[in-house]
């Protein structure tokens, strides 16, 4: 049987520095083989690249972690994450209608996916690093009883659920650039005001999953701290300037205490997938237009994650401008 990660009594050494990067052969690992999509080399497209702008140097790199169930339960059911160690040991089929593959040790390499992220926010509250970038993470579709588009644990909410338990946040901003709409974020949080959602996406009229638009702003007290921003397939740099400004006026106006940037690289012209046509410029834009904010916030705290995308030339240039865009 899968044996859960246990919960860390210590955080290690406290270190100076501006960016952590979570990266290495255990993160890697959470991919559905070399034909797919979602293969298991897009960290190494990230990495050759990161190491060859001189980035590995500046930037705090550590290895992941395993997340506890005790994690994952603060935002996945019960009953969902044993039904994910089951399927996990069993290595085959999938855990949803057909999107995301079933593969022996996939409950393991996707609770090293959650326990990166928190390893990040973690190293952020107790002031060992400023941001931090982990490329296999924003896995933005599982929801809290089910896997969705290759997403079998949703280290986003895990990691928004945690900052609200165990530091006590308030006001927590998820800002989602990927091509495809954050539905099992959004939909998780939509009755919840503390979480200040902003989404830029395809029209979900021509893409998965179908979801995100302009008229979900949140439900009950939360009505108003949702932006859904769905974009025209062909939506370039330019169309992400007007929205992006968009994004940052619902920002500014309700100070967010812990900035999370799903940066998928699935928006860029290219993608396999997707059918947008931004370049990495709007990646380092994003990344450094939400540094700016935390800073004027007093915090400085971004997590971004990694996302979708599937050309690998994109991602080894959109996710290293967004850890370019993260340092001041």
């Amino acid at each position: 049987m899968a044996i859960c990660g246990a919960v860390r009594d210590s955080l290690g050494p406290i270190m100076s520095a501006e960016v952590l990067v979570i990266a290495g052969e255990r993160l890697a690992r959470y991919g559905f083989g070399q034909q797919h999509p979602f293969g298991t080399d897009r960290h190494a497209a990230f990495y050759r690249e990161f190491a060859a702008r001189g980035l590995e140097q500046r930037c705090l790199v550590e290895e992941t972690r395993m997340a506890s169930c005790e994690e994952l339960q603060l935002f996945h059911t019960a009953e969902y994450v044993e039904f994910v160690r089951t399927r996990s040991n069993e290595g085959s089929g999938h855990l949803d209608g057909g999107d995301t593959p079933v593969f022996r040790g996939v409950f393991e390499a996707a609770s090293d996916v959650v326990g990166g992220a928190l390893s990040a926010a973690e190293a952020m509250m107790f002031g060992r690093v400023r941001r931090a970038f982990v490329p296999i993470a924003g896995l933005h579709h599982a929801g809290r009883r089910g896997a969705a588009g290759f997403c079998a644990l949703n280290d986003c909410g895990v990691v928004i659920e945690w900052l609200r338990a165990t530091r006590g946040l308030e006001r927590i901003a998820y800002v989602d650039i990927d091509a495809h709409h954050g539905d099992g974020v959004y939909y998780a949080f939509e009755q919840d005001p503390g979480v200040i959602f902003a989404d830029l996406h395809e029209d979900g009229r021509f893409l998965y999953p179908g979801t995100g638009g302009a008229d979900e702003t949140g439900t009950g007290a939360a009505v108003g701290t949702k932006l859904n921003l769905p974009l025209q397939p062909g939506a370039d740099d330019a169309a992400f300037d007007a929205a992006w400004a968009r994004v940052l006026r619902h920002l500014e106006a309700r100070a967010p205490e812990f900035i999370v940037l799903q940066c998928g690289a699935d928006s860029l012209a290219g993608d396999p997938l997707a059918h947008l046509s931004f370049t990495a410029a709007a990646h380092r834009r994003a990344a450094r237009d939400l540094t700016a904010l935390a800073e004027r916030l007093g915090h400085g705290r971004v997590l971004a994650l990694g996302g979708g995308g599937y050309d690998r030339g994109n991602i080894a240039r959109g996710w290293n401008a967004v850890v370019e865009g993260l340092f001041v």
